[in-house]
């Protein structure tokens, strides 16, 4: 397959949006790009001083190598950061070019249907509720060996969602031809499926 085929999914943090999309993107032999390490790698320069519209603008592929991306720091760092309309259209074109590529593409983050390529062919929204979340995310940290306690996380979550869904540009939410995937009562190999079942569908239609 050599024409573009782009899958978007959206989803609020930690609802497993990540781990589906590099499992569809690995399952149909696409190219996947986390969107969310975009804002997150403007967001550590930023924690270290950068104006957030330089670091936008100057941001290449390398600064998405950086493991400290994944920090609980630098993920409300993005957050705020992608409330900003400078930042946003700063990304867009690294987005969208990458979504066109040849022989498909997988992006995910939070507006990705609705505003970044509103023309994708298959589109998801993958979402589960604000305390699987939270408890997907306190695992994570517990795992990586940080010490923090799960009322903060589902605070963190919780404060996340609120600021995506209510920021006034490209607010966080389904768009009208997405598929809604909940993924709460789901395990990962579930989800997968049923993410891989609605792409393929997407690609015989």
């Amino acid at each position: 397959m050599t024409e573009p085929f782009t899958v978007a999914i959206d989803g609020p943090a930690a609802a497993g949006k990540g781990t589906v999309s590099r499992a569809v993107a690995a399952h149909f032999g696409f190219a996947h790009l986390d969107t969310g390490l975009l804002y997150r790698a403007v967001g550590i320069q930023v924690l270290h001083g950068v104006d957030p519209i330089d670091a936008a603008r100057g941001l290449t592929p390398d600064g998405l190598d950086n493991p400290d991306l994944r920090s609980a720091d630098v993920a409300q760092a993005a957050s705020k950061v992608a409330v900003i309309p400078e930042v946003r259209a700063a990304l867009l074109d690294f987005q969208r070019a990458f979504a066109r590529r040849a022989g498909g593409a997988v992006l995910d983050g939070r507006d990705i249907c609705t505003v970044i390529v509103p023309q994708a062919e298959a589109q998801l929204f993958v979402t589960a509720s604000a305390e699987v979340r939270a408890k997907r995310r306190w695992a994570e940290l517990q795992a990586r060996g940080d010490d923090v306690a799960f009322d903060q996380v589902l605070a963190d979550v919780k404060e996340r969602d609120a600021r995506d869904s209510e920021r006034a540009a490209a607010p966080l939410k389904p768009s009208e031809t997405a598929h809604v995937l909940d993924t709460s009562e789901m395990t990962i190999d579930e989800a997968v499926a049923a993410a891989i079942a609605v792409v393929d569908q997407k690609r015989k239609g």
